[in-house]
């Protein structure tokens, strides 16, 4: 299996071992649009694996924190006191760069920049870009992908199909 992230599309497609896709999601990508260079809040192109898969077993829109569960369960009234924040909700796959140079060390290691694949509040538009940096997915999306893909998985995230 692998996972192909579509830019322009806006999708992520789970792909099997014959690139025949198992299911296709709608996410948000960064609103600043693709670049792999640190800082600057895009969606990293090329080859990727997941290296981690963090929030097993946490409840539906759990809040992480660098990677770590907060306690806290979103809801619109908690958003409503931080505006604009980029909640990181209910699992994470976090991505790690496969080609030196364009998304592996230095400036543009895309593990260092923290890029996941997470979950987003509830009603969050999808389809358009919107994150900063990460591969935003509804919730339900995301535990269905969670559970489907193992640690190590490739991940090709490119702007056109």
């Amino acid at each position: 299996m692998r996972i192909r992230i579509v830019v322009a599309d806006q999708t992520l497609e789970l792909l099997d071992d014959r690139d025949a896709p198992i299911r296709r999601y709608s996410v948000s990508t960064a609103l600043n649009g693709v670049g792999e260079e640190s800082g600057s809040y895009c969606t990293p192109r090329g080859s990727h694996i997941i290296r981690a898969k963090i929030g097993t077993g946490q409840p539906v829109n759990s809040v992480f924190v660098k990677r770590r569960p907060t306690g806290e369960i979103y809801t619109p009234e908690l958003g409503a006191q931080s505006p604009g924040r980029d909640w990181i909700l209910t699992r994470i796959l976090w991505l790690s760069g496969c080609e030196p140079g364009r998304n592996r060390l230095g400036s543009v290691d895309t593990m260092r920049r923290y890029i996941y694949i997470h979950g987003t509040p509830d009603g969050t538009e999808m389809g358009v870009p919107a994150s900063k940096g990460c591969i935003r997915m509804q919730n339900e999306d995301l535990l269905d992908l969670f559970d489907r893909v193992a640690a190590g998985i490739p991940v090709e995230i490119v702007e056109a199909a």
